[in-house]
């Protein structure tokens, strides 16, 4: 949502009526870098969205991000070299992949309590918990594999062949499929849940890393951190359909609630792109710290979180969301100096897990 300075969010939005101030932020604006651990990397918000969980690779912690005040309110410790994070869509766990020790650690929300450490498969990275959260699925790079563990029990499962070097997972809405990028190569590997078997291999830019998946379930878009692109496959046929580029080294995707955008994490150009979905256009580049990795877009699609791996910060980008000289505003000068908590006119909605 747009922001104009010096003004309230409700005056901001009377002036954009009015045509004032419309030019005054750009499409996407970083309000502050909140400090966390070392080398953070993965990153996941709670349904709810009141907290966010950032993985620390270089400290063996998980920060906790409280986001009505953009503070760490607690680090957990966990396993060694902790990369991977995703956040149950009931909200009560969180799954960390370990890729020095080759465990995955579960956390209880409601304490921020380490509660089990479950063994998976050679270095493990991505992680992605099945919409109904039954079911948790680890990227395993150095075996080729994905871990499926039952959050019942804890335990592994099965355990599926893939592609060469997997990196990244992300489930499908309807939790059908489940989308594995092979940066070794150069495809992503198509599960069936079901059956929890191989059923398609497309093969994609140099390099994939990051992956999501359009909340409507039609699209997978796939980061090509070699060749600084995002692949655009279509799910019915899983055909490449574009190819966007982005910035330098993409890694981590995320999608906006409403599909309208993606963001997408470029690590070594420090920024991060914007796509808008209906063109399949890059619309913006924001610049956000040092090395960033992992993003995630809180529900309602008005802050989107970066983990920064180099300068071991979280940008916080405020979402514009204008209309030619119709602006609405999200929050005031007040919440972007830590102060008052966003108000939030517009859009509202939840993402998947």
């Amino acid at each position: 949502m747009r922001l104009v300075f010096g003004v309230t969010a409700t005056s901001a939005m009377v002036l954009g009526m009015a045509g004032i101030g419309a030019g005054a932020a750009a499409a996407g604006t970083v309000t502050e870098a909140i400090p966390v651990g070392n080398g953070p990397d993965g990153v996941a918000v709670a349904p709810s969205g009141a907290r966010v969980y950032v993985a620390n690779f270089d400290d063996d912690s998980v920060s906790v991000v409280e986001t009505a005040g953009n503070t760490v309110v607690d680090a957990i410790d966990v396993g060694d070299g902790p990369q991977g994070v995703a956040a149950s869509a009931h909200g009560s766990r969180v799954y960390v992949t370990n890729s020095l020790d080759d465990t995955v650690s579960v956390i209880r929300t409601g304490t921020n309590a380490l509660v089990d450490t479950v063994d998976v498969g050679d270095n493990p990275r991505g992680v992605a918990v099945s919409p109904f959260g039954s079911r948790v699925y680890v990227a395993n790079f150095s075996d080729d594999s994905v871990s499926v563990i039952d959050t019942r029990t804890n335990e592994v499962v099965k355990t599926i062949p893939v592609g060469d070097g997997p990196q990244f997972v992300a489930a499908s809405p309807q939790g059908s499929r489940v989308y594995v990028t092979n940066t070794l190569d150069d495809t992503v590997s198509v599960i069936r849940t079901g059956s929890n078997t191989l059923v398609d291999t497309v093969n994609v830019g140099d390099a994939p890393t990051g992956v999501a998946v359009h909340p409507d379930g039609t699209y997978v878009y796939v980061s090509n951190s070699a060749d600084g692109t995002l692949s655009v496959i279509e799910m019915f046929r899983n055909t490449v359909v574009d190819d966007i580029a982005v910035g330098d080294a993409p890694v981590g995707v995320a999608v906006a609630s409403d599909g309208s955008s993606v963001y997408v994490t470029n690590e070594v150009g420090d920024s991060v792109s914007v796509i808008e979905t209906y063109r399949n256009t890059l619309d913006d580049t924001i610049e956000v710290g040092d090395g960033p990795r992992g993003v995630v877009v809180t529900p309602g699609d008005s802050r989107v979180y970066v983990a920064n791996n180099v300068d071991d910060t979280v940008s916080v980008i405020a979402v514009d969301t204008c209309s030619g000289s119709f602006c609405i505003g999200t929050g005031s000068l007040g919440s972007l100096a830590g102060g008052s908590s966003p108000v939030s006119f517009g859009s509202t909605g939840s993402i998947g897990s």
